[in-house]
């Protein structure tokens, strides 16, 4: 079902909603230099993407699933309040972390949401709208030095702990990402306390995603995931939601999302594949330790 203009205002200005229909309805076009383009069919989709979140999230709050995975496009984490981008129209993880915290006739409204993305790409988008918002933590993990060029570990010093940014150089993969998940990833949510966590799962981490250079294979990706889904289970009585961000290679998105239902569902991943990257990774002690310095993790 697709989400409302109302739920999508939570998140996103009523001008740029209706200027977005607008351009979609006149469509082919290209909304930004990503580039973002849009079809005649582009708002309706950006619609039921996050419709399918809202379901997903609602599912597991009211206790009708345990967990999911809305597995959804176009993405959404780049989505600011006042502007499309990035591939992304409307932010599909921001409005379902909205409905959460305003509750339903089903649930009552959480106090707390953790909000983890591991796209290779920073969530300016997500970041922007809980900028001033102390009932939504958000840590991202990224390649520094790519798109949209935001992310910087300083950034939002008036958010420390809750707003959580580890830039990480090219090659950095599953060694880095398993002392992040341990070293980082647990003391934020130790710290912040959320009810709910959700994750921006983006699979353009692969080492081998033909526009980023991050060093992900698809173990690492349930490596991370099923660290994700036993801090909410110790932190959160089972709560969280995966929500499909990036990803530009179809073998990786495919089996990167696999793997995500493998953790999610308890289950062992599929050991045929073995894609583990052939390249060597930085060392991010450095980088690891400035990041938990700069929060008091």
């Amino acid at each position: 079902m697709p989400a409302s203009k109302e739920e999508i205002a939570r998140v996103h200005h009523s001008r740029l909603i209706d200027s977005l229909e607008e351009i979609c309805k006149q469509g082919p076009a290209v909304i930004d230099p990503a580039p973002t383009f849009v079809t005649q069919t582009s708002f309706d989709d950006a619609l039921l993407a996050a419709g399918g979140t809202l379901a997903c999230s609602r599912a597991v709050l009211t206790g009708a699933a345990h967990n999911a995975f809305a597995l959804i496009r176009p993405p959404g984490h780049h989505a600011e309040p006042d502007r499309a981008m990035g591939f992304c129209i409307f932010n599909n993880v921001a409005s379902a972390a909205l409905d959460a915290l305003a509750g339903t006739r089903d649930s009552p409204p959480l106090k707390h949401i953790a909000i983890i993305d591991y796209d290779a790409h920073h969530g300016n988008g997500t970041q922007a709208v809980f900028r001033d918002d102390e009932r939504v933590g958000y840590l991202s993990t990224h390649q520094w030095g790519i798109y949209p060029g935001t992310g910087w570990f300083k950034e939002e010093p008036h958010a420390k702990k809750r707003i959580v940014n580890v830039p990480l150089p090219s090659g950095s993969g599953d060694k880095a990402h398993r002392r992040i998940a341990d070293e980082i990833f647990t003391p934020f949510i130790q710290s912040f306390k959320p009810k709910m966590i959700f994750v921006s799962a983006g699979f353009d981490a692969h080492w081998s995603d033909p526009i980023t250079s991050l060093g992900f294979s698809t173990a690492g990706f349930f490596m991370l995931s099923k660290k994700l889904v036993d801090l909410a289970e110790e932190h959160c009585n089972g709560k969280i939601v995966f929500v499909l961000e990036g990803g530009y290679d179809p073998a990786n998105l495919a089996n990167g999302a696999a793997a995500v239902f493998s953790a999610l569902t308890g289950s062992m991943p599929d050991t045929n594949v073995n894609d583990a990257s052939p390249n060597p990774e930085p060392d991010i002690s450095e980088r690891i330790e400035e990041v938990r310095l700069w929060h008091g993790f």
